[in-house]
């Protein structure tokens, strides 16, 4: 979706509201005391009410805005501008583009977000032709030991090892001399922080990352 789309669909806090209540119903409200699945909408206080124990239910009960005071239409946003683009949205530059005074909020609603898209990926594993390939990357360690020294290329304590893989096999369609390219697109990949690049540590990851007869290159 277009910036300009996004704001078609979600151009104040009120479109926002009702998306949110559209997309909870259609995952269905579990009343969190009773386990009850039945509930009465109380309009005027914007809440579901449980037809078993009477507990009340807000929207942002049990989801990843839980206990937030941010308005739905910056999550919104917050949302549409991690996922739309190739490059990443820092929350201070999220922060700058809603126009919102403190940092703190902001920071606590993108860490969250970040947070449940990770949960969602562990849910799928990689299939049909994947490659693989380390990467390293440069981390900061809290509980490092300042006076030793560094290290310098693989091992160097300011780089994490971490195996990517990326399923990357659409169709059938042969190589195309003309075109010097394949019909071959990334789809789903996989990135994980892994302790070596020994054959066990790689094995033990795929296993649990791969579906079986997955071609690996």
């Amino acid at each position: 979706m277009k910036l300009i789309e996004f704001f078609k669909h979600y151009p104040d806090e009120e479109s926002c509201k009702a998306a949110f209540k559209a997309y909870r119903l259609q995952e269905g409200v579990k009343c969190r005391k009773c386990g009850n699945t039945s509930h009465y909408w109380k309009k005027k206080r914007e809440q579901w009410e449980c037809k078993g124990c009477k507990h009340r239910t807000t929207l942002k009960s049990g989801t990843v805005m839980q206990g937030s005071k941010l308005p739905f239409q910056y999550w919104f946003i917050a949302m549409h501008l991690i996922t739309s683009t190739k490059k990443s949205f820092s929350a201070k530059e999220v922060q700058r583009q809603i126009g919102h005074k403190r940092y703190e909020p902001i920071w606590a609603m993108m860490h969250k977000l970040r947070t449940v898209m990770g949960l969602r990926d562990e849910k799928y594993r990689l299939g049909g032709e994947i490659e693989l390939d380390e990467g390293f990357f440069e981390t900061v360690s809290i509980t490092r030991d300042k006076t030793e020294a560094l290290k310098r290329g693989r091992g160097s304590q300011r780089q994490s090892t971490v195996l990517v893989a990326a399923e990357s096999k659409v169709g059938e369609q042969d190589y195309n001399p003309k075109k010097h390219s394949t019909d071959k697109r990334v789809r789903y990949l996989k990135m994980t922080v892994i302790q070596s690049l020994k054959k066990e540590d790689l094995a033990a990851t795929v296993q649990e990352k791969v579906k079986k007869n997955t071609k690996i290159v």
